[in-house]
């Protein structure tokens, strides 16, 4: 098992320049500042989106996942900041763009909504509830695309019927309250769609609905991912979803990626003891028991600097050394690496969860 420091060079490092990969982010870290002190919100973050494909970032909640990708969106609030990092975009004919080199009024004339889009968790969030969807859409297309009114008009029915409004003509007139929260939604993706983006940031979108609507909601964003070429980023805590819809995982724990890898590899070669407790903690139809399994504990609190392993106090599997340093990210295969000491050469093995016991 290899272990890849900072100024190592990794498969990881190479990857920024693969032909394959559409946006590679490196040692992300985000802090806040409160009334409490200093919030260390994201640390070190590092992942790649592959053109075509969906990386999933999965973990509890203030795990980092929102805040990792609102700072590539450039929608991080003021009393943020982003204290390192590097998150390359790449573009036609090879040319590279350093996202968090742009300003806030280049960010929002180049890349939001045009080559990153977002859709948010509760799309009343994002819709307005004095005006009529058709409007909105149309108003977009006007302010960004520089669409008269009959071309916008077109554009946003047809925008519409792309993501299965019936009759979509008519519901041009309806405001956001007159329509079901999958609707809603539905709408909130067809805005995201509007500027013809490359990527499609997914914020927990389907967390607020039912559980019949957010498998069809699941099934209409591959499906317009498979039309349209997009890269998309999933947010969410819902490993159900994630097995549904990733090419590829991230799981993240206070601020940090802990393991990351295919989807295979996470389901069913998982490494980290945190992936462990999200998986055995996810429903499962062959259970002899109804007792659903829980990590024990709370996630930590992030203010001020931290000392070992913050998963150390609730990992059952936890050596000395989590309590006194973090784990770097060791190597399991190409395409897979966790940050647990329990990878290390000289730790001593341990009797993984029947579930993730290698034949």
């Amino acid at each position: 098992m290899s272990e890849l420091n900072n100024g190592q060079k990794s498969p990881q490092n190479e990857a920024l320049w693969a032909d394959d990969i559409l946006l590679s982010v490196r040692n992300l870290s985000v802090r806040f500042k409160t009334s409490y002190g200093v919030v260390s919100a994201v640390r070190g973050v590092d992942f790649d989106l592959k053109k075509g494909k969906t990386l999933a970032i999965v973990g509890e909640s203030g795990s980092g996942k929102s805040v990792t990708v609102k700072a590539l969106a450039g929608l991080l609030g003021e009393n943020a900041s982003i204290e390192s990092g590097s998150a390359v975009l790449s573009g036609p004919g090879g040319k590279k763009t350093e996202l968090f080199g742009l300003k806030r009024r280049e960010m929002r004339r180049e890349i939001n909504g045009k080559r990153i889009a977002m859709v948010f968790q509760d799309p009343m969030t994002s819709l307005d509830p004095t005006m009529p969807i058709g409007k909105q859409l149309m108003e977009g297309l006007r302010d960004h695309l520089g669409m008269g009114s009959a071309q916008a008009r077109a554009e946003a029915v047809r925008l519409l019927s792309l993501v299965e409004i019936p009759e979509a003509e008519s519901r041009m007139k309806s405001y956001p309250h007159q329509l079901s929260g999958g609707m809603r939604q539905r709408v909130v993706i067809a805005m995201a769609l509007s500027c013809n983006p490359e990527i499609l940031i997914c914020d927990e979108p389907t967390t607020a609905l039912d559980v019949t609507i957010q498998s069809r909601i699941l099934e209409l964003i591959q499906e317009l991912q498979r039309k349209l070429g997009l890269s998309v980023i999933y947010i969410t805590h819902d490993l159900g979803v994630v097995a549904k819809v990733a090419d590829e995982i991230a799981v993240m724990y206070a601020g940090r990626v802990v393991e990351r890898g295919l989807s295979d590899e996470i389901f069913y070669d998982p490494r980290h003891p945190y992936t462990w407790g999200l998986l055995l903690a996810m429903p499962d139809v062959e259970m002899d028991s109804g007792e659903l399994y829980t990590i024990p504990g709370n996630p930590p609190n992030m203010v001020g600097e931290t000392v070992g392993e913050p998963f150390a106090p609730r990992n059952e599997y936890a050596l000395n050394i989590d309590f006194r340093r973090e784990a770097p990210m060791f190597k399991v295969s190409e395409t897979h690496f966790a940050a647990t000491w329990l990878l290390h050469e000289k730790a001593p093995k341990v009797e993984r969860p029947p579930r993730f016991a290698k034949p």
